[in-house]
This record gives C-alpha cells, sequence and structure tokens, in this order.
C-alpha cells in the first residue's frame, strides 16, 4: 500500500501525546460507560472551554456524532436545511434520513458556504400537515471545501434559526482547523454566535477514534443519554474516548495539531500555484487544497501519492493535509506533478 497520501486527516495516525495517554488509561481497571476519571476531566475541559451549562456526550464517529445531535432535536416530520455538499447529506449514506427519519433540504453552495438569505428561502409552508417541518439548520465548520465560515456569518445564520424557531447545528468535524485559522476561541463561533448543537471532531485532529457531541442548551439533552444508547454510540470502556480528549485539550495541542496541518495546506497551495496547468478552485484557509489537474496526470500521480478526485467532469481533487504532514513531503509531491506535467 502506498503510504503517500494527501487522502485525507482520516488516513493519519495517532498523536504521540494522545498516543501515550491512551496507554496510560490502559495500566488499571476503572468503572465503564463514562463514569471514570478520565471522562471527567475531559467533560471538565469541554466545558471550560464553552461554559458550565454545556452538556457533553461522547461517541465513536463523526456520523453518529452528527446523527445523535441531530435526532436529539427535531421529530421524525421535521427537516434540516444544509448545503448541497453537506457530509449529512453526501458522506453519510442515508443515516441522518434513516435515524432521525427526517428529510433533508439542501441548498446550493458558494465556496463550500450557504447564506442567511439562502437557508430563509427553504423555510417554506410552516404548520402545513403536508409538507416537512423545517428544524434546523446544520452547517459545516471547516466545510467540506476547507473553508471557513466567518463569526458574522454564523451570526447571520443563527438569527434567521432564531426568527424562525429552528435550531443551528454545527458539524465540527474539524473545528480546531476554523478556529486556527480564525484564530478565535471555540466559544466565539459557537455559543456566542448562536449554535445549539456542535458535533466536535477529534479523530481528524490526532485522535484515534472518538467525538463529542456538545449541548448549549441543557433541555435540549434531556433525552440525549438514551439516544446514544439506542443508536448504539455508547462506548463501554469510555474512558479511552475521554483519555484522548484530556490529552488534546491540555496545552493546546489541538490548536499545535491545527495550525500545523493549515499551515502545511498553505505551503502546498504556494507551491502548485508556480505551476501554470493547475488552477486552484476553493480559498486555502483551513487544511485542504482543492485543484484542477490535468487528468491524464491524476493516475501517474496516484502511483506515488493517493489522493481523492473531487469532481470527475472538472478533473478537481482534494488534497488534505494533517498534523503530520511534512514539508519535504509536500515538495516531492510537487517536483513530481511538475514533472508528469
Amino acid at each position: 500500500m502506498n503510504n503517500k497520501t494527501f487522502a485525507s486527516d482520516n488516513y493519519a495516525g495517532v498523536h504521540a501525546e494522545i498516543m501515550a495517554a491512551l496507554i496510560n488509561a490502559n495500566k488499571q481497571h476503572v468503572p465503564s460507560y463514562g463514569e471514570d476519571e478520565y471522562t471527567r476531566q475531559a467533560i471538565a475541559k469541554f466545558k471550560n472551554l464553552f461554559g458550565t451549562d454545556t452538556e457533553v456526550f461522547f461517541v465513536y464517529n463523526g456520523t453518529g456524532a452528527n446523527v445523535l445531535g441531530l435526532s436529539a432535536i427535531m421529530h421524525s416530520f421535521n427537516a434540516v436545511i444544509c448545503s448541497e455538499l453537506a457530509h449529512i447529506n453526501v458522506d453519510e449514506s442515508t443515516a441522518p434520513e434513516k435515524f432521525t427519519g427526517g428529510k433533508l433540504i439542501t441548498v446550493p453552495q458558494h465556496e463550500g458556504k450557504i447564506t442567511a438569505s439562502q437557508i430563509e428561502e427553504r423555510i417554506q409552508r410552516i404548520g402545513d400537515q403536508h409538507h416537512p417541518q423545517a428544524r434546523v439548520i446544520s452547517i459545516s465548520q471547516t466545510t467540506e471545501y476547507a473553508t471557513v465560515y466567518s463569526i458574522d456569518e454564523i451570526k447571520d445564520i443563527s438569527a434567521i434559526a432564531k426568527k424562525h424557531n429552528l435550531f443551528l447545528h454545527m458539524d465540527g468535524s474539524r473545528i480546531t482547523n476554523a478556529a486556527a485559522y480564525l484564530q478565535q476561541d471555540f466559544r466565539a463561533m459557537t455559543v456566542d454566535a448562536g449554535v445549539d448543537v456542535l458535533s466536535f471532531g477529534g479523530t481528524k485532529n490526532g485522535m484515534m477514534f472518538g467525538e463529542a457531541v456538545l449541548f448549549f442548551n441543557p433541555s435540549l439533552a434531556k433525552h440525549v443519554k438514551f439516544i446514544r444508547k439506542q443508536a448504539m454510540q455508547l462506548h463501554s470502556k469510555m474512558r479511552f474516548i475521554g483519555a484522548q480528549f484530556d490529552a488534546l485539550l491540555t496545552g493546546d495541542l489541538w490548536l499545535r495539531n491545527a495550525l500545523h496541518a493549515n499551515s502545511m495546506a498553505r505551503l502546498l497551495y504556494d507551491e502548485m500555484s508556480t505551476i501554470p496547468a493547475i488552477t486552484i478552485t476553493q480559498p486555502v484557509q483551513a487544511n485542504g487544497v482543492f485543484a484542477i489537474i490535468p487528468k491524464q496526470v491524476i493516475e501517474k500521480l496516484q502511483q506515488s501519492y493517493f489522493f481523492y478526485v473531487w469532481n470527475e467532469k472538472k478533473s478537481e481533487v482534494r488534497l488534505m493535509c494533517s498534523f503530520d504532514t511534512t514539508e519535504e513531503e509536500i515538495k516531492a509531491f510537487v517536483r513530481l506533478l511538475k514533472q508528469l506535467i
């Protein structure tokens, strides 16, 4: 298998500090299902970052986090308004619709983002029993194009949500990369911006597995522990998720990892921009670069470096950087790209 990859930050290994935390948590018997000190410490760190009223629930993966968060705030006759590129719409199979019973209503995106005015156009026929009832707006931070919503953009969307009595959900599988780009703390782009429910990613930022679902209004989390169990997302040995988040949120490890991944993407952009045959298609704000590469080059390039073709018709590819991407890998990739072109 080719281990040179820009395919995904999911391909990366586990950060050494997080692996050490896992090994440390493995030394003794402790209570299960979250009744352990590791989980309590991690939850305390989340509350310190987001506010003491925050309710925190750990799950296995990103799809589980999104499904759990949405299931808690909607009924089966409700709808979620989201980008046409939203992970919940494109890359989570039909899990959100299967487990919530509701409908996804999509909005055309620009640079991965959707706007408050676009969303408001989709809020229709409220009270009409024949029509799915909009209940949630979901946005991704960072977006599927690795772009970042500004705090003002999130506040605008939140204002529309409140105007129509909807909830705002944020898929934050790469929220650490967004915070690093904005140079803001997590609370500024979530609680203070009007987000109600957040999926907080760990796997893409150096963890082995595990995500967190945060509810900023405790009343919304009333039945979440039962929904989590029903959705098969309750980890018996939860200390191994808790210990990882405890390490990730200690000493700004999350920030160090995200800053490095973002800076590697910027370096990749800078290097690729010198090649006339390459077109960068999206702003490079976080840890991904999207580019049009001549079709005849892609297959040869993939023999040495694996990455995903994002849009086959446009010959657009996605190149993702992670906490362990090196400058040498990027420069070698660009050298080969230049040779093939």
